[in-house]
């Protein structure tokens, strides 16, 4: 498979040469492709020779107090170096079907087989749930999910704390039961894609105490239920300590609605700057990359092993120059 590659580290890098090169270069073969197409997924985010391989174990179903009535299918994915004698870190994902498939965009059971093995990144137990159904709803699926067939909407675009909630009342206790996973917020990352991640950001936002750490891929910071006030929370609040990555597109849904008129709460990519603004402005531990897609997983899930990297960039890990135990292949 031809792969653009992907050699660049990110640090609060609002354009970078190296991918712009890149793309200009698939671009000029493929003149004809959408932009989205220019993002392929790199070596990362496919099976390795030798490397250990994680189980993923699933669907399993949650059922929930917090939203009544529903319930919501869910994926655990453990890797091949836990050690239940010892804490692992914590990953949790939003429409959980789009990132634990090994033929989408994300494939995040590969990229975390990858990363842990070379010890890019801790180790970690990986949850992808999806948004909660009543019994009359359908489960996302790939071939079918959004906000219009079950209870995803309410979910993901609301700006209180219902879904933080779900998350660490519901969700953590059940987890608890089969894993060990740590306790410290600062082992503990959310993240999804368009109104996924804005429901991350909303987790951390409400419960730093819980989860440090996000990923937006596409996010849908605008006015579905309010989400474009959050610039403004941002720089009116007390800063969280809480890390972030944000990506999109320059083709993001530009804010054209019925009759050609334009509003700027529903410009996703103008959204997603002025987040970016208003974190920086604050002080947050904030990264972001603007791409030329529209709102396609292309080029999030192109990204996402250099994500992490940045997100876990600073896990513990010993530096005795005598002791070489932690430098080398992590192998079970």
């Amino acid at each position: 498979m031809n792969t653009i590659p992907l050699p660049f580290r990110l640090h609060r890098a609002p354009f970078l040469p190296a991918l712009s090169a890149a793309l200009l270069l698939a671009a000029s073969s493929l003149p004809a492709a959408p932009t989205d197409d220019v993002y392929l997924l790199g070596p990362d985010s496919l099976p390795q020779e030798g490397v250990p391989k994680g189980k993923v174990i699933g669907p399993l179903t949650l059922a929930s107090e917090v939203f009544p009535n529903t319930t919501r299918h869910y994926w655990v994915y453990v890797p091949a170096q836990y050690d239940a004698g010892k804490p692992a870190s914590l990953m949790v994902f939003q429409d959980g079907h789009a990132f634990v498939a090994l033929d989408g965009s994300y494939r995040i059971p590969n990229v975390c087989d990858n990363l842990i093995y070379r010890r890019e990144m801790p180790v970690t137990i990986a949850v992808f749930i999806n948004p909660g159904r009543t019994p009359d709803q359908k489960e996302a699926s790939a071939s079918d999910w959004g906000d219009r067939i079950n209870n995803r909407p309410t979910e993901y675009n609301e700006l209180d704390d219902n879904y933080a909630k779900m998350i660490v009342n519901e969700l953590l206790p059940a987890l608890k039961k089969d894993y060990h996973i740590s306790d410290r917020p600062e082992d503990r990352a959310i993240g999804g894609a368009s109104s996924g991640a804005i429901c991350a950001f909303t987790v951390a936002w409400h419960r730093p105490d819980q989860f440090r750490k996000v990923i937006s891929t596409i996010g849908s910071f605008t006015n579905i239920r309010g989400g474009h006030a959050y610039p403004d929370m941002v720089r009116a609040g007390e800063r969280k300590p809480i890390r972030i990555f944000l990506q999109d597109g320059l083709n993001d849904n530009r804010g054209r609605r019925r009759g050609g008129e334009y509003d700027p709460k529903w410009d996703w990519h103008a959204q997603n700057r002025l987040m970016v603004a208003a974190l920086e402005e604050k002080g947050y531990d904030v990264n972001y990359c603007w791409g030329i897609g529209t709102h396609s997983n292309k080029q999030g899930g192109a990204m996402m092993p250099e994500m992490l990297r940045w997100l876990w960039r600073d896990y513990p890990r010993p530096d005795d120059p005598m002791d070489d135990s932690n430098r080398t292949l992590f192998v079970p």
